[in-house]
């Protein structure tokens, strides 16, 4: 049976499309207490990786001062484009739809992370999809 590009390359497509709503809907996710302290934490094991980093590389002190501005200022930028974004999507979906749109992409990662083989631990030995939630979160800021 033979497919067209259209039937090929549809499913990649969608993938493309619904990946900016990701990071939309993972927005509501990290409201929680437990999860802000989390973050919080996660952020300054970070900080303490990338001034670890500096300090291998042999970097002055204006160099790492220099590149911690340049990362804020990146950092800034990606939150107010993903506020930007959300607001867009706001205008598109109503609440419900939303919450369902996701609702079926949480559905679908459980799925794709069961079809292959991944456990319930992260790459980084977490234990929870809203720990791995937020890695995403943050792969995207950085």
């Amino acid at each position: 049976m033979k497919m067209s590009l259209r039937q090929l390359f549809a499913p990649a497509l969608l993938a493309v499309a619904l990946t900016p709503l990701a990071f939309a809907a993972q927005a509501g996710h990290h409201e929680h207490e437990g999860q802000r302290m989390n973050r919080e934490a996660m952020m300054e094991r970070m900080e303490e990786r990338r001034q670890a980093v500096y300090q291998r590389a042999g970097l002055s002190e204006e160099q790492q001062a220099a590149l911690n501005e340049a990362h804020a200022q990146h950092r800034e930028a990606v939150l107010a484009l993903r506020e930007e974004h959300q607001a867009r999507v706001a205008e598109i979906l109503s609440e419900e739809e939303q919450q369902a749109l996701r609702d079926a992409m949480h559905e679908m990662h459980v799925e794709y992370r069961q079809e292959h083989g991944h456990s319930g631990h992260g790459k980084r030995g977490y234990h929870s999809d809203s720990a791995n939630e937020m890695d995403a979160e943050e792969a995207a800021v950085e």
